[in-house]
C-alpha cells in the first residue's frame, strides 16, 4: 500500500478506526469498527456517510453551456442538451464497439458542465475528453476538492442542520450551498438506491465537514464494503463487473438511460461512439441480459460463479457478475447476465458453486426498492 494515494479524508478514517485497503489507486475504508452488516442496515435506517473522494471531478466550459452539451454529445448517448439548469443525469462513455468506457454522472451547472467519474477510470475519461472536446471546449480536472456522500432516510434531516435548504431539492438536482462555512456543489443522488446527497467540497475543509455530520445520531462513517451490498441491493451497477468495454446498453439493461432523442429516430440520433452496435441491439435485440438474481437457500453466489438453464447438463447461459449477502433481505443478492430467453422475471436458472447447481429465480431489479425524493 506505500504508493497508494490518500484522500483528504484518510486522517479521520483512522482515527475512526477504518479497516483500510487499497482501492482504484487509493488507501480507502472498506469497514469501521461497527462492522458491514450494522453499517448496511444503519445506511438504511438512518445515514450513512461515504467517502468517495477517489472519484474524478471534472468541470467542461466553452462558449455556452449548448456548446459544451452538443460536443459532450459526441461522446455520450445521452440528451445534454436537453438537460436543464440545476439538473444531473446518468451518462455512459461508449466505445467505438459500442461497448461501455465507463458509466458517470454529468451535470448543468448554468455555464458549464460538471462531470463525476469512476476512480479506476478517471484518467482513461481525462484523456479521452481532452483529446475529443479541446480546443474548444475546455477540460477542467478538479484536484482541490473531496467528495462524499451522504445516503440514508436520515440524510436530509442531518443535512438541513446545516442549510435547511437542501430539503427543497428533489432527486437529481444539483445546487450550490453553503455547508459548515464551505461553498459545496450539491447534488441530491448517490449510488445506495437510498435518497441522500453527494457533495463536492473544497479539500482543506473536508474534514471539519465530516466531523460536523458524524457528531450527528442518525450519521455513521461506511465504508466500501456496505456501498457494495447496498448497490447490489438497489441494482445498480459496478463498472469493470457487471459492465464493462464489451457490454452495450442494450444488453446491461440501461436502455433507460438512452433517452428518446438520441435513439433511432431521434432528433439528434447516434454521432456517439458504438451507435450502430446499440442501434442494431434496439432493432435487433441481444443474446442476453442483465437481469436480478435471487438464489434460493442461504448460499451467497459470488462473480464469476457460471449460470446453467436446467440442473443437469447444457452449457452455461451466462454468469454472475455481482453476488454475496444482502443484510435488508437476509440471504444472498445478485445480479448477472443470462440469455434473452431467460431473463423474465420468476425464471428459474441454476449457479452452480463447487460442483453443485443450485436454483436462483430471477428477480425484479432493484432487489430492494429505491427510495428517492421525487
Amino acid at each position: 500500500m506505500g504508493e497508494l494515494l490518500r484522500t483528504p479524508l484518510f486522517d479521520l478514517h483512522a482515527e475512526l478506526g477504518a479497516k483500510m485497503v487499497p482501492f482504484a489507486g487509493y488507501k480507502m475504508p472498506v469497514q469501521y469498527p461497527l462492522g458491514v452488516m450494522k453499517e448496511h442496515l444503519h445506511t438504511r435506517a438512518g445515514a450513512g456517510l461515504f467517502d468517495v473522494s477517489h472519484m474524478g471531478q471534472v468541470i467542461l466550459r466553452g462558449d455556452s453551456y449548448a456548446a459544451v452539451a452538443a460536443a459532450f454529445e459526441t461522446l455520450v448517448p445521452m440528451d445534454v442538451l436537453g438537460l436543464d439548469e440545476g439538473r444531473q443525469r446518468y451518462g455512459l462513455f461508449t466505445n467505438d464497439a459500442g461497448g461501455i468506457d465507463d458509466d458517470l454522472m454529468f451535470a448543468n451547472r448554468g455555464d458549464h458542465l460538471f462531470v463525476v467519474v469512476n476512480a479506476a477510470c478517471k484518467e482513461g475519461d481525462i484523456v479521452r475528453m481532452k483529446a475529443v472536446l479541446e480546443p474548444n471546449v475546455t477540460v477542467e480536472v478538479i484536484e482541490d476538492r473531496a467528495l462524499i456522500a451522504l445516503q440514508g432516510p436520515a440524510a436530509e434531516t442531518a443535512l438541513a442542520r446545516l442549510n435547511p435548504s437542501v430539503a427543497e431539492m428533489s432527486f437529481m438536482d444539483v445546487a450550490t450551498v453553503d455547508l459548515n462555512g464551505s461553498e459545496c456543489w450539491v447534488s441530491r443522488s448517490g449510488y445506495t438506491g437510498e435518497d441522500g446527497y453527494e457533495i463536492s467540497v473544497p479539500a482543506t475543509e473536508a474534514e471539519a465537514l465530516a466531523r460536523a455530520l458524524l457528531v450527528m445520531e442518525e450519521v455513521e462513517g461506511i465504508g466500501l464494503g456496505a456501498r457494495d451490498s447496498l448497490r447490489l441491493e438497489g441494482g445498480l451497477c459496478l463498472y469493470g463487473n457487471d459492465i464493462d468495454t464489451s457490454t452495450s446498453p442494450i444488453e446491461a439493461a440501461l436502455t433507460w438511460a438512452i433517452q428518446k432523442v438520441r435513439r433511432p429516430g431521434g432528433d439528434r440520433a447516434g454521432g456517439f461512439p458504438g451507435a450502430s452496435r446499440i442501434f442494431g441491439d434496439f432493432a435487433e435485440g441481444v443474446a442476453r441480459k442483465r437481469v436480478g438474481l435471487a438464489p434460493q437457500g442461504r448460499a451467497p453466489m459470488r462473480a464469476g460463479t457460471p449460470l446453467f438453464a436446467a440442473e443437469e447438463g447444457g452449457d452455461p447461459i451466462g454468469e454472475v457478475t455481482s453476488g454475496g449477502f444482502g443484510p435488508t433481505l437476509g440471504g444472498p443478492v445478485a445480479m448477472g447476465y443470462v440469455g434473452s430467453s431467460q431473463a423474465a422475471v420468476g425464471t428459474e436458472v441454476f449457479g452452480e458453486v463447487r460442483g453443485k447447481r443450485l436454483p436462483v429465480t430471477v428477480a425484479k431489479m432493484p432487489l430492494v426498492p429505491s427510495n428517492f425524493k421525487r
